[in-house]
C-alpha cells in the first residue's frame, strides 16, 4: 500500500496465492489418492472406489477453507498503516 495498491488489491493478491497454494496442492494430492484408492480397492476386501462426487465435495470444502484461512490475514493487511509496515522491517 506504501507503492500505491489499494486495499482491494492487497486483499485480491492474498487470496489468489493462498488459491495459487490450494491448486497446486489439490494438483499433486487429487490423483495420488485416486491412484491409492484404487490399489487399495484390489487389495483389501471391502473398500470401495471414491465416486467423482466425494472427491468434488471434499475439493470444494478445501478450497472454501483456503479462502477463509486467506481472509483474516487479507483483512488485516489491508488494515496495515503503509508507515507502520515499512518501519517494522
Amino acid at each position: 500500500m506504501a507503492l500505491g495498491a489499494t486495499p482491494l488489491a492487497v486483499r485480491k493478491l492474498v487470496l489468489s496465492q493462498a488459491l495459487r497454494l490450494t491448486g497446486i496442492g489439490l494438483t499433486i494430492a487429487v490423483p495420488i489418492a485416486l491412484a491409492i484408492n484404487r490399489v487399495m480397492a484390489s487389495l483389501v476386501f471391502g473398500i470401495v472406489s471414491m465416486d467423482a462426487r466425494a472427491i468434488l465435495e471434499f475439493t470444494a470444502l478445501l478450497v472454501v477453507v483456503a479462502l477463509a484461512a486467506a481472509y483474516f490475514p487479507a483483512r488485516r493487511a489491508m488494515r496495515v498503516d503503509p508507515m507502520v509496515a515499512l518501519r517494522h522491517e
